[in-house]
């Protein structure tokens, strides 16, 4: 007689022959020791050797509570913000560059004890059952555990010896905004990305931002953002669950307000996820169409549009093959780019690109979709181009050549007044620009770029 299979045992075997424990007695991801720091080194792993970004990682985290989602987020951005800080005081104490996992769990390690100033045998402790968490991390504990140790032991004149300034950012980046900015602007581009950013807000009804303002206790800021004064859990915030205001950047807010006003016109929102510029639009009282090419991003848009009590038509399509059925009196363009402005905010975002950046590509499909866009719109109608980098060749030099090229089409400069910024961050030619140097007395902003243009009768 034929006999049935036998079951496959799920997971590694125990040793020594033991029975395996029953799976309703394992250890829940929350339950393992030093969780906090295996869950902080998957995150790390995910970005530099995944290419994956950090908040992409953290949707998918397991299933821990949200403090320590949160602290383990907290410890993979700072690593990632003193990553060059790191690795010079580890090349001391490596002759060769180790595996990645244990890598990255002393990059961690280093950062922890030397920056965060955390309990060196808590350290070590956690960076050897992180690595052991690790695929094939068992046989790097013993590496992982020395050099913990000799971190803890003479990492700190090391640390200190260091310009954390210059560590701060791959030399790739700091040559190509050396060349657009000068050295000073790079000193201080470095300094904001090496400080950990307030949070900022967009209220639904700016005429109420200074009450809202007080309400948190925070700053309202002169674009008309609203500024908190230190870390605080954005979800238990008086108003959140109300849907008054949503996390924003203040610079990734100016984009839409250079449209104008926009009660009533019908707007399309195009490369919209994850959404802030949709809200704005919306609660201005715009019908707005937002269109993305990436359904899953669009998914926060939709919550968010659901707790603020708006709406907006939703399309997940490719830009470069959808058409719209009628123009629209006014496009907004936050194009694909390097998001080199927004190191600030996202440390991950200048790990995440490198030496190989394929800068022709992404400026060339920037061309296409601001020429598409403008075919888009009503004769009268205006289209604000804008991207997140502190690359002129994604800003300046883009609007430049889009106006030489578009007979069709005039400059509409933003106006400063309208803003809320300082004259000086809008160019001769009418042309925004922020980056993460500014404001630095009261945290800074990201670096952004915005170009309006008007569709000549």
């Amino acid at each position: 007689m034929t006999q049935p299979p036998r079951p496959r045992r799920k997971g590694p075997r125990p040793p020594n022959g033991e029975a395996p424990a029953p799976r309703s007695e394992a250890a829940s991801p929350a339950e393992r020791p030093h969780a906090e720091r295996i869950e902080a080194l998957r995150l790390l792993t995910g970005v530099l050797r995944e290419r994956r970004a950090l908040a992409d990682l953290t949707a998918t985290a397991p299933d821990l509570p949200p403090a320590i989602r949160a602290r383990a987020g907290h410890r993979a951005a700072e690593t990632l913000r003193r990553l060059g800080q790191a690795d010079a005081v580890l090349a001391r104490f490596l002759r060769r560059t180790p595996p990645p996992p244990a890598q990255d769990a002393l990059r961690l390690a280093a950062v922890e004890m030397l920056h965060l100033s955390e309990a060196p045998h808590a350290v070590a402790d956690g960076a050897v059952a992180a690595v052991r968490a690790q695929k094939g991390g068992e046989r790097l504990t013993g590496l992982v555990n020395a050099v913990a140790r000799r971190i803890a032991d003479e990492g700190a004149p090391l640390w200190a010896a260091r310009d954390p300034e210059r560590d701060a950012m791959p030399n790739w980046l700091r040559g190509r905004l050396s060349s657009a900015w000068g050295a000073q602007a790079v000193r201080g581009i470095a300094a904001a990305h090496l400080a950990a950013p307030p949070a900022d807000l967009t209220p639904r009804d700016p005429a109420g931002a200074e009450a809202l303002a007080e309400k948190l206790g925070a700053d309202l800021l002169p674009t008309g953002s609203i500024r908190l004064r230190g870390r605080a859990q954005i979800s238990a915030l008086p108003g959140f669950e109300g849907g008054e205001w949503w996390v924003q950047d203040a610079a990734a807010a100016l984009p839409a307000r250079m449209l104008g006003e926009v009660a009533g016109l019908r707007v399309l929102d195009l490369c919209a996820a994850p959404g802030g510029k949709t809200l704005q639009l919306a609660a201005a009282g715009a019908q707005v169409t937002a269109l993305d090419i990436s359904e899953p991003r669009l998914e926060r848009l939709h919550e968010n549009l659901g707790r603020m009590g708006l709406s907006a038509e939703i399309l997940a399509a490719d830009a470069l093959e959808w058409r719209p059925d009628a123009p629209y009196d006014a496009i907004l363009l936050d194009a694909p780019c390097s998001a080199t402005g927004t190191g600030r905010r996202h440390p991950d975002m200048i790990h995440l690109r490198g030496g190989d950046l394929d800068l022709a590509a992404l400026t060339a499909l920037q061309d296409r979709l601001l020429d598409r866009a403008f075919r888009w719109l009503v004769p009268g109608g205006r289209l604000v181009f804008a991207t997140c980098s502190l690359l002129p060749e994604e800003g300046e030099i883009r609007a430049e050549g889009f106006l030489a090229r578009t007979p069709a089409a005039a400059a509409l400069p933003a106006d400063p007044e309208k803003l809320g910024i300082p004259a000086e961050w809008v160019s001769p030619a009418g042309f925004l620009r922020t980056r993460p140097d500014f404001w630095p007395q009261s945290g800074g902003l990201d670096g952004f770029f915005a170009a309006g243009f008007l569709n000549r009768p």
